[in-house]
């Protein structure tokens, strides 16, 4: 009989999540992989098995934070409407955001210095947003945009759900705001701006 296998796919997420919340509240500093494996309550052997030491754990969590985000904008159901699809897509956006706002900071900050994303890891984060982009291309295609380079469309309306959210996860917001009102009302106001 095999014995069981005591790093698994669990043990590897709570070390990814671990590590995106010690680089996201106290810095790059904070990430060792002594104090990761003592937060998880496993061994530095776990970790080193699972990742191979810490470069390659960092690029694990960026990888993984792209893929969070992707599976969360794939999931979004397509009503057939460009812009209620586009709407639905920047909801998801800042709902992947807010369910992992340690890994936030992974993706588009620079939580580790001097953390550069091979081109895989690079080429897999770009994948993340192609729902927006077959979304916005849909939209161009049924002449409900004017007819421009889909990606360019694409970076503006990520541009604006990033800026949006960074501003909410960095609590630079009024407080008084019903942040999610103004959020949908800015997407849509974007959309606007794209008719054809």
């Amino acid at each position: 009989m095999p014995r069981p296998k005591t790093h698994d796919e669990a043990l590897r997420v709570r070390l990814l999540d671990r590590a995106g919340e010690l680089l996201s509240s106290k810095g790059a500093g904070a990430l060792s992989l002594r104090k990761l494996a003592a937060d998880v309550d496993t061994s530095t052997t776990a970790v080193y098995s699972l990742f191979g030491g810490k470069p390659a754990l960092v690029r694990e969590l960026y990888v993984e934070a792209f893929s969070r985000l992707g599976g969360r904008l794939r999931a979004v159901t397509r009503t057939g409407d460009p812009i209620e699809d586009l709407v639905r897509l920047g909801l998801a956006y800042r709902d992947s955001a807010r369910a992992d706002p340690h890994l936030y900071g992974v993706m588009f900050g620079d939580v580790v210095p001097g953390f550069e994303p091979d081109e895989e890891a690079h080429a897999e984060a770009l994948t993340a947003l192609s729902p927006l982009q077959d979304a916005i291309t849909a939209g161009v295609e049924r002449g409900v945009f004017r007819d421009e380079a889909p990606r360019d469309m694409a970076m503006a309306c990520w541009g604006l759900v990033h800026g949006l959210v960074s501003l909410e996860l960095g609590g630079t917001l009024p407080e008084d705001l019903d942040v999610l009102t103004t959020y949908e009302r800015a997407l849509r106001a974007n959309l606007v701006g794209w008719y054809r």
